[in-house]
């Protein structure tokens, strides 16, 4: 493609270089860079791609946009914007020919739940006939295909890729996972939402927004940019939630809320849950149905709902919204049991802030006859003031809590463990050492920092009564420490430490 066709309608302050020059491909990390391709340089929270250009250049492009296009060497050409990661994704769009014409979009945001409620409309979607296609926080899947997942949601020119990849492949509908840092930065600006879903807003990302009213800022964007009623958009807001109560008034759109309110237009009447699941009336603008989903846990409930009102909001039938709910088995990593040869009660769960801890926590209890207990940690280089939330709901919610290590990072591994334990000090639990004497002992806790150990120390200590919770994982198959990612599955870690119980 000809740069001059990639820069029309771009906001640009100056362009050095000839409109005619072909475009062989579009980069903003410059270790992919081809020759012949235009190198995009973005300011990270971080890195400063600024600092790349050369390398870019070495490696064969031959045009460069940028804040700062000043050193440029001869013969490349230079385009100097306000906003570069605002221009990629204008570039974005256009290199890769309005990706989403003949898609629709769909946008889940919320602290929790995102990808849980992701799954859930993809199978109602299929179970209408779609094709729809997903990019969320397990992985990027299409067709059959499935990608790794670096982020929840990338950035707009991955978004914009796989959008055509997508189109391509004759996918009708993309469901996103949209990350308040995604919105933030502006990666989904130019995504033409159809329908926008807000699951809830707790604490998380403070290492990022500084302020609870930052991150809920930057997650109502997703809504404040929704075109207004009469474009065919809609907000499926939960409207138990405080927030989702505030969004009401900030979006444009149509809106279909959802929750236990009777005010609301999609909820649900006549909730049970056991070991086998979940059994509900769902009630709708469009009918009630009877749903018996597998899923476990009373948040789910709710991501029954949000799922549900999307597919309502798209004109899917409540016949498939019942048959897609229904269809559902398993989510990867959330609350997703661990098959072992030793018969134990072990599951693994994404569960990675004091809200999302506290509620697997509850939703576990009733499975529960003996003890539950719990593996946690925080993650380095992440919002430290959750650490103490974490730590307290771990403790309030289990009879025995292992304080480990969750992704480090270049954080110190003990002293995120000694700042989670003061949480767990004051849920009113007692420091143990390892070994344990009583095996049977409740309300207790250790640290160990090494992740392995701690699993297969939980594991030693469970009875066939008890229930292991590993939690803040989920699906993730590495561990970050320093900057290396090491593999590690807490899933895989868990099946052999029971299968190698003494």
């Amino acid at each position: 493609m000809k740069l001059g066709r990639i820069l029309e309608g771009l906001d640009y302050d100056a362009f050095r270089g000839k409109p005619e020059r072909d475009i062989l491909g579009v980069a903003y990390d410059s270790r992919l860079v081809k020759p012949g391709s235009l190198f995009v340089a973005l300011r990270g929270h971080k890195e400063d791609g600024h600092r790349y250009i050369r390398n870019a250049v070495e490696r064969g492009a031959t045009a460069v946009v940028a804040e700062v296009i000043e050193g440029l060497p001869e013969g490349v050409a230079g385009v100097r914007v306000p906003d570069s990661r605002r221009a990629l994704s204008k570039i974005a769009l256009r290199f890769y020919e309005n990706p989403f014409e003949g898609l629709t979009v769909i946008g889940v945001t919320g602290t929790n739940g995102k990808t849980t409620t992701t799954y859930l409309l993809e199978s109602v979607l299929e179970s209408a006939g779609a094709r729809p296609g997903v990019l969320g926080t397990v992985n990027y899947r299409y067709g059959g295909k499935r990608f790794p997942a670096p982020v929840t949601t990338p950035e707009s020119l991955d978004i914009m890729r796989f959008a055509r990849e997508m189109a391509d492949e004759g996918v009708t509908h993309v469901i996103m996972e949209v990350s308040s840092h995604a919105l933030d930065q502006g990666r989904t600006r130019d995504c033409p939402f159809k329908v926008a879903v807000f699951t809830n807003l707790s604490r998380d990302h403070l290492d990022y927004h500084q302020s609870m009213e930052g991150y809920f800022k930057a997650k109502s964007c997703l809504f404040c940019d929704l075109p207004g009623k009469g474009s065919g958009a809609t907000a499926v807001i939960n409207l138990d939630d405080p927030r989702g109560v505030d969004l009401l008034s900030m979006t444009r759109a149509a809106v279909l809320t959802y929750g236990f309110n009777e005010r609301c237009d999609v909820r649900v009447e006549s909730v049970h849950t056991d070991r086998a699941g979940l059994s509900l009336r769902l009630v709708t603008p469009a009918g009630e149905g009877e749903i018996r989903s597998p899923l476990l846990g009373d948040f789910n409930v709710y991501n029954i709902m949000a799922a549900s009102a999307a597919a309502l909001a798209l004109g899917v039938s409540l016949e498939s919204v019942v048959e897609g709910v229904e269809a559902l088995k398993t989510v990867p990593g959330r609350l997703e049991p661990v098959p072992n040869s030793s018969g134990l009660v072990i599951v693994v769960d994404y569960a990675h802030t004091p809200d999302a801890l506290t509620k697997s926590l509850e939703a576990l209890r009733t499975h529960v006859q003996g003890r539950i207990i719990t593996v946690f940690g925080c993650g380095g280089d992440r919002d430290k003031g959750k650490r103490f939330d974490m730590g307290f709901a771990a403790g309030k919610g289990s009879e025995v809590v292992f304080v480990t290590s969750d992704n480090p990072r270049t954080e110190d591994p003990l002293s995120i463990v000694e700042a989670a334990e003061r949480g767990v000090v004051e849920s009113g639990l007692e420091k143990k050492a390892w070994p344990c004497e009583d095996l049977s002992r409740r309300g207790v806790y250790f640290t160990e920092v090494d992740r392995r150990e701690a699993i297969r120390k939980a594991i030693r200590l469970a009875r066939r009564e008890d229930l292991v919770l590993i939690t803040g994982k989920g699906h993730e198959d590495y561990q970050i420490v320093g900057t290396e990612r090491r593999p590690f599955s807490d899933q895989e870690e868990a099946a052999l430490a029971a299968g190698g119980r003494a």
